[in-house]
């Protein structure tokens, strides 16, 4: 074999194994990562963030807001790049301020006087009565007839959907509530990752800057035990439309989701993730690993 076709083979080989999770290269250490970017559709900055992040960097599943505005554009850019894995973010709250979504269905007990879902499930401190879903005569019905309505079009344009997220926490609230999203990710073989699957890879904790935050999340992977970890973020840009969206308490939106965009993007963090030999993976990784295990 002459040097150009051994390394051909070389090239062929490593990529194969890129292209595999269940196969662990020469430098894997059995730690697997999954970096999951949240809230692609609910505003122009978020979208261009979240596939910034993937392109650039190394988050490898983003979870797509059905109900919101910017739904339409995040739809174009998840077809205009099929690599990266999309989960349904499962919308029953409207939290920003000068920003709001409605429900896909005639859903009037998720919904205040004005028509939008409740800016919280559960009341803020110190926030009015009527903010909240958990405090109001929610039907349980509508949950399922507007979750089923996401699910469905979110499949018809992005059909690629692998898994199911909660915006704000909106399926462990209510017992009722959990066990019509477990039979809806059933129904549409839709992974949802149990207790055993992943634990938490920690977060930025009090790092503010880019690149404080940068630092603190190479300490974390160099943390790091053999295993497989989730961490979640919302990747955004510091714009003028992201600078005006906010609630009390959360009034720096865009200087704080920048950050994450910068982080999951930066140089220094991929070079860690390869140094380290961490596996990036992916919900429908998990999906096709869990797949293959229960058809043995």
């Amino acid at each position: 074999m002459n040097s150009r076709h051994a390394l051909l083979l070389g090239v062929s080989l490593f990529i194969v194994q890129l292209g595999n999770p269940n196969t662990l290269s020469a430098q894997d250490k059995g730690i697997r990562l999954v970096i999951r970017g949240d809230d692609i559709g609910s505003c122009h900055a978020a979208n261009v963030a979240c596939i910034r992040a993937y392109k650039e960097g190394i988050m490898k599943s983003v979870e797509l807001m059905v109900p919101c505005a910017w739904f339409p554009e995040a739809v174009k850019m998840l077809n205009d790049n099929p690599g990266l894995d999309v989960g349904v973010h499962v919308t029953l709250t409207s939290e920003w301020d000068n920003i709001k979504w409605r429900p896909l269905t005639p859903a009037p007990s998720l919904t205040d006087a004005d028509g939008y879902f409740y800016p919280t499930i559960w009341r803020r401190k110190g926030a009015p009565a009527g903010t909240a879903l958990q405090e109001a005569k929610w039907k349980i019905e509508e949950i399922e007839k507007e979750i089923r309505a996401q699910i469905e079009l979110a499949r018809r344009k992005v059909p690629r959907v692998s898994h199911l997220s909660f915006h704000m926490g909106c399926s462990d609230w209510d017992p009722e509530v959990n066990e019509v999203c477990a039979k809806l990710a059933k129904e549409y073989n839709l992974y949802v990752p149990s207790g055993g699957d992943m634990q938490a890879a920690g977060g930025f904790g009090n790092a503010k800057t880019a690149e404080e935050r940068t630092k603190k999340f190479i300490e974390m992977l160099r943390g790091l035990k053999r295993g497989t970890y989730l961490f979640v973020d919302h990747p955004g840009l510091d714009t003028p439309e992201m600078r005006a969206i906010g609630h009390t308490g959360y009034e720096d939106v865009a200087e704080d989701r920048q950050a994450v965009t910068d982080v999951f993007t930066n140089g220094q963090v991929k070079r860690a993730i390869g140094e380290l030999g961490i596996k990036l993976l992916s919900y429908a990784d998990l999906k096709n690993a869990s797949s293959m295990r229960n058809a043995r």
